[in-house]
C-alpha cells in the first residue's frame, strides 16, 4: 500500500484560519463578558428589590397594629399584578396568618429557605416549578411580642427569558462577526500576498534569452525586500555564469578547432599525393606537437573542473618556500639562457601549501613570463613572509599588459593579444588563480606597458594547531 505525499498547506489557507481563530476567541470573550455582566446586573438588580421589599415587610410587621396592616396589603387584589411578588406571613408554630391570594398553589411553605435574621445577608434561593423561575427569602420579625416569620417570592421568569433571549442574539452576533472576520481575512490575505503573485509572474518571464531581468525590491514590502534582495542576486549569479558559460564554450570550441585543423590539413593535404617517408615523419611529428597542444588544453580544463568542485580536498604542508623555487627555476633556466634570460630568486620563508600545486602555479607563471619577455631580459621571483601570509612576486621585464586588460587576465581562454603568443591557450593564470582559491588565498596582477608585468600569488599562514599531522617537505 503506497501513501500519497501529503500536500503542503497554503499560506493563504493558514492565514485566513489563524486570523478567523483569532477573531472568533476574541469576540467570543468580549461578547461573553458583556452577557455575564448585563446579566449578572439584572438579578443583582432583582435582588437588592428583594431586600427592599423584604426590610419594608418588616419594617411596616414590627409597628403598632402591623400585623393587620400587613395582613390588609398582602390580601390586596393589586399586591400580585403590580409588584409581582407574593407575601406569606406564619407564626412561629408554622400557620399561615396571611398570604398573597392563590401563592399556597405553587409555593408551599416548605420551598422557602430557613428564615435569617435582619442582621443576615439575604440569599436568595431559586425555585423552578412549571416552566417559572421565582426568587425565595425568608426572615423572622416580632409584631405585639411573638415571632413571625415573612417569606417573600418573586417571579423571575422574564429575567430568565431575557437572558436566553440574550444570549441567543449575542450567538447570533458571535456568528456574523466570525463570517464577517473570515471574509475580511481572505481580503487581506489576497492583497497582503499579492506581492508574491507579482515576484512569481517575474520569475517565470526569466530565461535564458531573459537572464537580466530583476524583480527589484523598491515596490516590495519591508518583509519581502530580502527576498527580492536574494533573488535578485541568485538572478545576477546566473547571469553572469551563464555568460561565463557561454563565452567558455565559445572558446574551447576556437581553441580545439585550430589544432583539429591543422591535424586534418596536413593529414588532408599529405594524402593528395605519394609522399616520401621524411615528409611523412614530419607530418606525423606535426600532429604529435597538435595532439600534445590538445592534451595540454584538456588536461588543464580537467584541472580546473576538480578544482572548483566543492569536495575537492588539498594535502597542506608546511616547507620552505627557497628550496621548492629554486628547484622550478633551475629547470627553466636552461631555456632561458639560450635567449640570455636570467632568473633570480631572491627572499625566503615557510609556505603552507600543496607542494605539487604550489610547483604547478609557480612553473605556469615562469612559463608566462618567458613567453613575453624579450631576448636579454630578466626574471625575478621574491619571496616574503608576513606574520598572516607568504607572499611569492613572479616579476618580469616583458611588454606588459594594457591596464583594460588587467581585470581579464585570469579569465579563461582570455588572451591580451594573440598574435603575441600564438601557443598560448590562455589558461596559465586561470590555473595559477584556482590554485590560489584553493589555498584560501589570492592572486594580484600589476603591470606597466614596455616595463613588465608582476604576479603575486598570496598563501595564507594556518595556525599550528591546524596543522598537526600534517606532512612537511624538508
Amino acid at each position: 500500500m503506497f501513501l500519497s505525499p501529503t500536500r503542503p498547506r497554503s499560506i493563504a489557507s493558514q492565514l485566513v484560519l489563524l486570523f478567523t481563530l483569532a477573531a472568533a476567541f476574541l469576540l467570543s470573550c468580549g461578547l461573553g463578558t458583556f452577557y455575564l455582566i448585563v446579566v449578572r446586573h439584572a438579578f443583582e438588580e432583582d435582588n437588592e428589590f428583594l431586600a427592599d421589599r423584604l426590610s419594608a415587610l418588616r419594617g411596616e410587621l414590627s409597628q403598632t397594629g402591623g400585623l393587620a396592616s400587613l395582613t390588609a396589603t398582602v390580601r390586596s387584589p393589586r399586591a400580585s399584578k403590580v409588584e409581582a411578588y407574593w407575601v406569606r406571613v406564619m407564626n412561629s408554630k408554622g400557620y399561615v396568618v396571611t398570604e398573597t391570594p392563590k401563592m399556597n398553589v405553587f409555593l408551599p411553605p416548605s420551598a422557602f429557605p430557613d428564615p435569617q435574621d435582619k442582621n443576615s445577608i439575604y440569599r436568595p434561593k431559586n425555585y423552578r416549578i412549571s416552566k417559572k423561575l421565582f426568587s425565595l427569602v425568608a426572615t423572622i420579625e416580632e409584631a405585639d411580642g411573638q415571632p413571625y416569620i415573612i417569606q417573600l417570592a418573586q417571579d423571575r421568569s422574564s429575567d430568565e427569558q431575557f437572558a436566553t433571549q440574550f444570549a441567543f442574539v449575542l450567538g447570533g452576533a458571535l456568528g456574523l462577526g466570525i463570517l464577517a472576520s473570515a471574509m475580511i481575512a481572505i481580503a487581506v490575505t489576497k492583497r497582503g500576498l499579492w506581492p508574491l503573485q507579482q515576484m512569481t509572474q517575474s520569475l517565470e518571464r526569466i530565461g535564458p534569452a531573459h537572464l537580466d531581468e530583476r524583480v527589484g525590491k523598491t515596490t516590495w514590502p519591508r518583509e519581502l525586500q530580502p527576498v527580492a534582495t536574494a533573488f535578485d542576486e541568485m538572478l545576477a549569479r546566473l547571469e553572469n555564469s551563464f555568460t561565463k558559460l557561454s563565452q567558455f564554450s565559445a572558446d574551447l570550441a576556437h581553441e580545439l578547432r585550430t589544432p583539429i585543423s591543422n591535424i586534418r590539413g596536413e593529414a588532408e593535404v599529405t594524402l593528395t599525393r605519394p609522399r616520401t617517408s621524411e615528409d611523412y615523419r614530419n607530418v606525423i611529428e606535426s600532429i604529435a606537437a597538435e595532439c600534445e597542444r590538445l592534451s595540454g588544453i584538456v588536461d588543464n580544463l580537467l584541472f580546473l573542473a576538480r578544482a572548483e568542485g566543492v569536495d575537492r580536498q588539498i594535502e597542506r604542508g608546511v616547507f620552505a618556500a627557497r628550496p621548492a623555487i629554486e628547484k622550478i627555476a633551475a629547470y627553466y633556466r636552461t631555456i632561458a639562457e639560450e635567449r640570455g634570460i636570467s632568473i633570480t630568486n631572491k627572499g625566503d620563508g615557510d609556505v603552507c601549501a600543496d607542494a605539487l600545486l604550489f610547483d604547478r602555479a609557480l612553473s605556469n607563471l615562469l612559463d608566462n613570463a618567458l613567453c613575453f619577455t624579450p631576448d636579454g631580459g630578466k626574471i625575478t621571483i621574491a619571496t616574503k613572509t608576513k606574520p598572516d601570509r607568504t607572499e611569492l612576486a613572479v616579476e618580469d621585464t616583458g611588454c606588459g599588459i594594457p591596464p583594460q586588460h588587467l581585470p581579464h587576465v585570469c579569465d579563461r581562454f582570455y588572451r591580451v593579444d594573440s598574435s603575441r603568443s600564438p601557443r598560448g591557450t590562455g589558461l596559465g593564470l586561470a590555473l595559477v588563480k584556482s590554485i590560489t582559491d584553493l589555498h584560501g588565498g589570492s592572486v594580484t596582477v600589476s603591470s606597466e606597458v614596455n616595463r613588465g608585468t608582476t604576479v603575486t600569488l598570496i598563501f595564507p599562514t594556518r595556525r599550528v594547531d591546524d596543522l598537526s599531522g600534517a606532512p612537511t617537505r624538508e
